[in-house]
């Protein structure tokens, strides 16, 4: 598909010392040259969120043959916009996002850095792919997860990835002996049930910590991500930005308002 090494383009909202990160920089590495633009913080739960009331600041943190990283004062969207228009000098082939630490199956892709970055990557034409494996550990194993990025960047490299779809890839935590295969899925419905644990600091005043439980509507459904996913397998799911609901346009043209 590429008669000369492709460009990829890395990036995550857990931040440049994650170890998911550092696991795609070494397998992206094996098939092009890579350049890292990634938040300097964790970023995670930030969506497709982008800062505009202050300044973003860029830091150059390694530089090598075929291997640029930059960290990024910004959110995983800021990182994508601001490596397409002001650090490459030419569009990349290929974005890459993650290795997530926890999962973004179902509804949890509308609140993910992780897949706002690579949504991002689809809007501007650029073949993108996230990735997340379902363990929230900072020292998370990742190996298991490198060899199903490996199959799947592999895939994409040659045939690509339709305009302004992206891959949402949900990889279980589990052995490689206990891993079933891949699954191409559609996103479970499901919703966050938020529940806040209220607090009192030692001035008097409340604060909150966000925590709740995910509901899953169809958990019977064997062509989901979430159903893949309990049940062994690797998730694929294609996603775009497009929000409209086609089915209910003929309804909602019916209606005089």
């Amino acid at each position: 598909m590429y008669k000369e090494r492709p460009l990829i383009l890395v990036t995550n909202d857990d931040g440049i010392h994650a170890g998911g990160l550092k696991m795609l920089i070494d397998i992206a590495g094996e098939y092009g040259d890579v350049v890292v633009v990634a938040p300097e913080e964790s970023q995670s739960g930030m969506s497709h969120a982008i800062t505009i009331k202050q300044p973003i600041r860029i830091n150059k943190k390694h530089e090598e043959n075929g291997l640029t990283v930059y960290s990024c004062s910004g959110t995983p969207v800021d990182c994508v916009k601001l490596a397409i228009n002001q650090l490459l000098d030419r569009k990349p082939d290929l974005l890459l996002s993650g290795i997530n630490h926890g999962s973004n199956a179902s509804v949890s892709v509308i609140y993910s850095g992780t897949m706002a970055a690579a949504i991002e990557g689809g809007v501007n034409n650029i073949h993108s792919v996230g990735f997340s494996l379902l363990d929230y550990s900072s020292d998370a194993d990742f190996r298991v997860a490198g060899k199903i990025v490996r199959r799947i960047l592999k895939e994409v490299l040659s045939n690509g990835i339709p305009t302004e779809i992206c891959l949402n890839v949900n990889i279980p935590a589990l052995r490689e002996s206990e891993i079933k295969g891949i699954k191409i899925c559609r996103q479970t419905k499901g919703y966050w049930q938020e529940e806040f644990d209220k607090r009192t600091d030692p001035f008097n005043r409340d604060y909150y910590w966000l925590t709740g439980y995910f509901n899953n509507n169809e958990p019977d459904a064997s062509d989901t991500d979430e159903w893949a996913l309990r049940n062994g397998y690797v998730s694929v799911v294609p996603i775009r930005v497009d929000y409209t609901c086609f089915d209910y346009i003929r309804e909602l043209k019916k209606r005089k308002f």
